[in-house]
């Protein structure tokens, strides 16, 4: 069962952006912290275009990382032209820049300039809980079987919106999924706002590049198991990524895609 309301640790990041700027000493202090001793073990990449709207929450949601992990934080300016680089620096989160358009472009400049042995593909608008590194990458440390994790994610509403609907279209989104993988390919559920893998593994086999009509993050997805192993998906609610609805919002209301979700899923 999905959470019905957001969870207290994911609540408290949903701030606008100057009140965290307010708290950025402590921001970059924690998000610093999270580097311990020696090469990070695990490096969080974050593509970001024009989001200095969702940055920072994003940042400070991350800050608050639980584990015993040395772990670096990466965002990818993908030729934004707003503040976003202003805000990421004033984190202490490890800035780059890629001027080429094309998330898969973004995600490829972080992939290769990363530290750490593992890899978490993260989203900009997007919010995750203190558990998050280690329930994504503790799968991977421990099954060397496993070549890619993958998680859930759920919606924040945007204002005007409640939860319930969102919920209602999440808990029949994983009924669907479940009939559906009977006989389709679990690589389609590989998103990048919350996968890992190994750093290694993903640059022999050529990172995010994909052929026309696939998605950058699945596409890796089938390219990890077909060379490495399997998918496996991390079930637990404590990680799930909390992400922006306003792209779910502006494609249509969210009455119409529940009954075009049951309608999939019974016609």
């Amino acid at each position: 069962m999905r959470y019905i309301s957001i969870p207290a640790y994911i609540k408290k990041h949903l701030q606008n952006t100057s009140s965290i700027e307010g708290q950025s000493h402590l921001l970059k202090k924690n998000i610093e912290n999270l580097l311990k001793v020696g090469e990070p073990l695990v490096s969080v990449i974050i593509p970001a275009y024009n989001e200095e709207q969702n940055i920072l929450r994003t940042l400070s949601s991350l800050s608050n990382t639980i584990s015993q992990k040395s772990v670096e934080i990466i965002v990818v300016d993908n030729n934004s032209s707003d503040n976003t680089k202003a805000l990421v620096q004033l984190s202490g989160a490890n800035y780059m820049f890629e001027p080429v358009p094309g998330v898969e472009n973004a995600r490829n400049k972080g992939l290769t300039n990363a530290k750490g042995q593992y890899i978490i593909s993260a989203d900009a608008d997007t919010l995750y809980s203190p558990y998050w590194v280690d329930l994504m990458t503790d799968p991977l440390i421990k099954g060397t079987d496993i070549a890619c994790s993958y998680g859930k994610f759920s919606f924040i509403p945007e204002p005007g919106y409640t939860r319930a609907g969102f919920f209602l279209y999440e808990q029949l989104g994983d009924i669907f999924k479940k009939i559906n993988g009977i006989t389709k390919d679990k690589a389609m559920y590989v998103y990048g706002c919350s996968s890992a893998y190994r750093k290694e593994q993903a640059l022999s086999v050529n990172g995010y590049d994909h052929p026309p009509n696939t998605n950058e993050d699945g596409y890796l997805g089938v390219k990890l198991r077909e060379k490495f192993g399997r998918l496996h998906q991390v079930t637990d609610k404590k990680s799930y990524a909390w992400t922006s609805s306003r792209k779910f919002v502006q494609d249509g209301t969210l009455t119409s895609r529940v009954f075009k979700k049951v309608k999939e899923m019974f016609y």
